[in-house]
């Protein structure tokens, strides 16, 4: 069962994304809040899978919320994943960098945002090709940022080759088949290097991958 708790201060759109959840028999709705501080709380009472967090709220925003609970350890099992009106901007960008999983355009269709959050559960990070590759355009004037290539030094040449793709927003089946190996040892891969670099998701290995000055943007 997928555990998530909702954190908006539109209740119209809270029961929206609610009675959609609801409805699937493998999602659990645990806990909703009206504004970040309420989330925070909550996120550390329930430890959701998924905590889906408006971006733009009182008290605590979501990107402060999501800071918080990517430094917590105890929380390194609730995948955040923000909400926004208006798609990728410097609000998401921001998010990203701080923990977030990914994001959600709200009015994306029904089917998609079940599947987001599905996607969100597993540990997979919700960046499309399209996405990553405008995170990719924000490192192009940013020097490596000091302290971020913690393990670098620890991976394998395979782990750092996986690690590249992940950075173009490639699936763990695109990876296996790049590298010509099975879709297990790509995910074998991919984890080895999250856990060496401190990496919670996918997103944030993304991040981290040019950070670091591992994958160079514009080199790919």
């Amino acid at each position: 069962m997928i555990r998530v708790l909702l954190v908006d201060d539109q209740p119209l759109l809270r029961s929206g994304f609610r009675a959609l959840l609801d409805l699937e028999d493998d999602i659990e709705v645990v806990a909703e809040a009206s504004d970040g501080q309420e989330g925070l709380a909550l996120v550390r009472e329930h430890r959701p899978d998924v905590a889906l967090i408006d971006i733009q709220m009182p008290v605590v925003d979501g990107i402060e919320a999501t800071r918080r609970i990517a430094a917590d350890p105890a929380l390194a099992g609730v995948h955040v994943v923000i909400l926004t009106n208006y798609g990728f901007d410097e609000y998401v960008f921001n998010a990203l960098r701080a923990g977030a999983a990914g994001f959600l355009v709200k009015d994306i269709v029904p089917e998609d945002f079940l599947h987001a959050v599905r996607v969100a559960a597993r540990g997979d990070a919700l960046l499309a090709p399209s996405i990553t590759r405008k995170l990719i355009d924000r490192y192009v004037t940013q020097p490596p940022r000091t302290g971020a290539g913690r393990g670098l030094e620890e991976l394998t040449k395979r782990e750092r080759e996986a690690v590249a793709l992940v950075a173009q927003g490639l699936s763990n089946e695109q990876i296996a088949d790049r590298m010509t190996i099975s879709s297990l040892t790509a995910k074998t891969h991919v984890n080895r290097a999250m856990a060496k670099l401190r990496a919670r998701d996918r997103a944030q290995l993304v991040v981290l991958a040019y950070e670091s000055g591992l994958v160079v943007p514009g080199a790919l």
